[in-house]
């Protein structure tokens, strides 16, 4: 099940507002059991302004390599090095020790028009 204090977008991506106006993003269950086992990711780095639905990176598996889309519109903050070296991370433990990047959101009100975990589960079936 996907996390209910999560926000979601069409794309699979997934978004957990934080405490002082960030956000850490990474992408859903579904995607990665779509994607198979994920051997590269390229991240945005510390620094750099991603923007809501539009490419910030690449996530590269065995079947494919597909572009990363932002949630919501921001500063990166942090990337999950972790993810970097360990990329299996994701496959592992997508909403956990698999998430990709924190932003310091410019634009908080985006949230507002992302899907909740139940709508994303209907968009699922």
């Amino acid at each position: 099940m996907n996390p209910k204090e999560y926000k979601y977008t069409k794309d699979h991506e997934w978004i957990l507002p934080e405490a002082g106006g960030r956000g850490k993003i990474g992408i859903t269950e579904y995607a990665q059991s779509q994607l198979g086992d994920i051997v590269y990711l390229d991240l945005p780095a510390p620094g750099k302004t991603v923007t809501q639905h539009k490419k910030m990176g690449e996530i590269e598996s065995v079947k494919a390599v597909s572009d990363l889309f932002a949630p919501a519109s921001g500063t990166v903050i942090e990337i999950n090095q972790n993810a970097i070296n360990d990329p299996s991370l994701v496959n592992k433990d997508p909403y956990g020790a698999g998430w990709l990047i924190r932003i310091r959101l410019s634009k908080p009100e985006e949230l507002d028009a992302l899907m909740s975990s139940e709508d994303y589960e209907k968009q699922l079936t």
